[in-house]
């Protein structure tokens, strides 16, 4: 077809799912990343230096642009300076992209863009109101992406991701700190996890934003399992396939203020616009994430 793919922020979380849906599809892909890895084609660059993006651009030359680099560092990503770094960033990375001749462009969003007071978020009908700086960054991304793609001529959709789990997550999120913890024998400490959330396994969101960026959907999309689950359901099946239920302890940390109860996505434009459907359920999924630990921590035993 002669198109060439880039994906930023390739050896992050989602990335490296979304890396490798794009190769599994047959596609010539390159990765950026501030560290290189040859085996998955991913080239070092440092998106907030201009130059290096001009560099990466020039040499080259996507026809696609998966756009997944942000600062999502656990537990400061929310209020981070950062977001406005990235925001600048993201805006010099689309100009450059289309200057060299960019014809489709996917950028990964956050359902912290929405009014979370509405509780199901749908793409063309649930308002957006973000509550933290992130989401402020991320919504400004997506107005100046919408109205510069009409302008340019730019084929550009916009993925909502919800809440993503599985192999590579950080022991700091609650799948993998509640897998971690009871691998090692020790107390998983959690809420009354009575609030509904939209869970994905990372390989299916990096799926659902590869099968994105190889339709002609614009706009935003829901990338998301559109199924409610309870934190108390995610973490009870955690303990239950590593058969130690008496290690979880429900309601020993206390809810987050302000937590809405139900954030859950409408995913009808991803299944029936897209055309995609997810690989994972939750059963699965868990199973999955809890080899993976049990890989990475058994290699740190040796």
């Amino acid at each position: 077809m002669g198109d060439k793919v880039l994906v930023t922020g390739a050896t992050g979380f989602v990335g490296r799912a979304a890396l490798a849906a794009l190769h599994l599809r047959g596609h010539d892909v390159v990765g950026a990343s501030r560290t290189a890895d040859e085996r998955a084609n991913v080239v070092a660059c440092d998106l907030l230096d201009p130059a290096q993006v001009d560099a990466l651009i020039e040499t080259h030359r996507p026809t696609h642009l998966l756009h997944l680099a942000w600062d999502v560092t656990h537990g400061r990503y929310w209020a981070a300076p950062s977001n406005l770094v990235w925001l600048r960033a993201s805006l010099l990375l689309l100009e450059r992209f289309v200057a060299a001749g960019g014809r489709r462009a996917v950028v990964a969003g956050t359902c912290a863009e929405y009014n979370w007071s509405y509780g199901y978020c749908s793409e063309d009908v649930t308002p957006y109101a973000p509550a933290t700086l992130y989401g402020v960054a991320k919504a400004a991304l997506r107005d100046v992406m919408t109205g510069f793609s009409a302008e340019q001529g730019l084929s550009a959709a916009w993925g909502h991701v919800f809440f993503p789990y599985g192999p590579g997550e950080s022991a700091q999120r609650l799948v993998g700190g509640t897998i971690s913890s009871l691998l090692r024998g020790e107390p998983a400490r959690c809420s009354a996890g009575t609030q509904l959330r939209d869970y994905q396994h990372v390989a299916d969101t990096g799926d659902a934003l590869a099968a994105l960026l190889c339709s002609d959907v614009v706009g935003a999309v829901n990338i998301a399992s559109g199924q409610p689950v309870a934190v108390a359901t995610v973490v009870t099946e955690i303990a239950r396939q590593l058969g130690c239920p008496e290690l979880l302890q429900l309601g020993a940390l206390p809810s987050r203020p302000g937590d809405p109860p139900l954030v859950v996505g409408d995913v009808r434009k991803l299944t029936e616009q897209v055309s995609w459907k997810p690989r994972f359920g939750l059963q699965a999924g868990i199973a999955d994430t809890i080899a993976w630990w049990r890989d990475r921590l058994g290699s740190q035993g040796e």
